[in-house]
């Protein structure tokens, strides 16, 4: 039976905004990999327009002591804020990074870059719009799709105030780290709303002969749970730290003037090889996953496929960059890879979920019937 029109928008518009959101994780990637992150160094406009100059000429001689004025003062606000909230260190940490202080030159490229950056973050803000008006007919049907819709929708506006704050405290890493967490969080939400508006039970329902392939204490159901909820978790922490990794990369960078690459992986610190570290447990948790998730079949195992892909690719990245003097070309691949796999991950747990819920609420098909 076809779904009704209300339905088939819905799949449209979510996957059509996830897939967006994607897109513009990848040209994050690209804006901290060509260090464009500060090419605009106010917001929503760019240097006070909302189309870019590109010529110094038409901008004005003090542009400098003009927006970074400007970006104190905002930032004397926000420390504000959250110290009377409580977050007193917080509000320390803006000002006692040496960052605040400095106004990048002006470079059209960079520039232009962090521009097109901003304008795919508004196609998506409307796309994410779109997405919670068509839910809402599943008011009456399945009221958590109509509110993980909405949800999305609104902290996307949050998403947007936070990269402002990006902007305003020169890509202070605790707000990089914030930033990238609630997009991880919005994609979940986008990703559970489309995932739950075309659930099919049917199609996930176990048989006798599968089940009992997995009958053993580790691959129980509440095994299997905190299996799947633990190599989840551990990707947001390496998304995390990868942000962190980052950081330290840019300052390596700006500090040698952008010269000897070579030279930087062997000057990170700690964070790096914590880094690198989880990524072999990372490989282990999720090959046992996949193992114990494999006789299972149907779509629990197309999606074991795809998260064994992208984090066999995410691997091949890593080397290349570790040991290839961090090609910047690869570093964008690394962090959108490194979301889709939590993606591919937060899939496979709600298929697993509908698995079980399928099987507790009706018998078990014969494996041959």
């Amino acid at each position: 039976m076809q779904p009704v029109g209300f339905v088939r928008r819905f799949r449209f518009w979510s996957v059509l905004t996830v897939i967006s959101i994607y897109l513009l994780i990848l040209v994050g990637g690209v804006v901290r990999a060509t260090g464009s992150g500060m090419g605009c160094p106010d917001w929503p406009k760019c240097f006070g327009q909302w189309v870019p100059p590109t010529n110094i000429n038409q901008l004005p001689a003090d542009y400098k002591q003009v927006y970074l004025a400007q970006r104190v003062k905002k930032n004397q606000k926000l420390a504000r804020t959250l110290a009377s909230m409580g977050f007193k260190q917080v509000a320390g940490e803006i000002f006692a990074h040496p960052t605040q202080y400095v106004e990048t030159d002006f470079n059209a490229t960079k520039t232009w870059i962090e521009y097109v950056n901003r304008l795919v973050g508004v196609l998506i803000g409307i796309f994410v719009f779109i997405t919670a008006v068509v839910a809402i007919p599943y008011w009456r049907r399945d009221r958590p799709v109509f509110w993980l819709a909405v949800g999305g929708w609104l902290l996307t506006g949050v998403q947007g105030w936070l990269g402002s704050l990006v902007v305003s405290t020169n890509l202070l890493p605790i707000m990089v780290t914030i930033h990238m967490g609630l997009a991880l969080l919005i994609v979940a939400m986008l990703l559970y709303a489309a995932d739950r508006a075309q659930a099919q039970p049917a199609a996930t329902a176990l048989t006798t002969e599968d089940w009992a392939s997995t009958a053993s204490p580790a691959a129980s159901t509440n095994g299997l749970y905190t299996l799947l909820w633990l190599a989840l978790l551990a990707t947001f922490v390496q998304i995390v730290l990868g942000t962190q990794v980052r950081e330290q990369i840019d300052h390596i960078s700006a500090a040698a003037d952008y010269l000897r690459r070579d030279t930087w992986v062997d000057q990170l610190g700690a964070v790096f090889k914590v880094h690198r570290s989880l990524s072999i447990l990372l490989v282990l948790l999720n090959g046992y996953v996949a193992y114990q998730l494999w006789p299972l079949g149907g779509r629990l195992r197309r999606l074991v496929q795809a998260v064994l892909a992208v984090l066999g690719a995410e691997v091949v990245v890593g080397i290349t960059l570790s040991y290839l003097a961090l090609p910047a070309v690869v570093q964008p691949v690394h962090l959108t890879l490194a979301t889709l796999l939590f993606g591919g991950q937060f899939l496979t747990l709600l298929a697993y979920h509908r698995a079980v819920s399928a099987l507790q609420k009706a018998p078990l098909r014969p494996a041959h019937a």
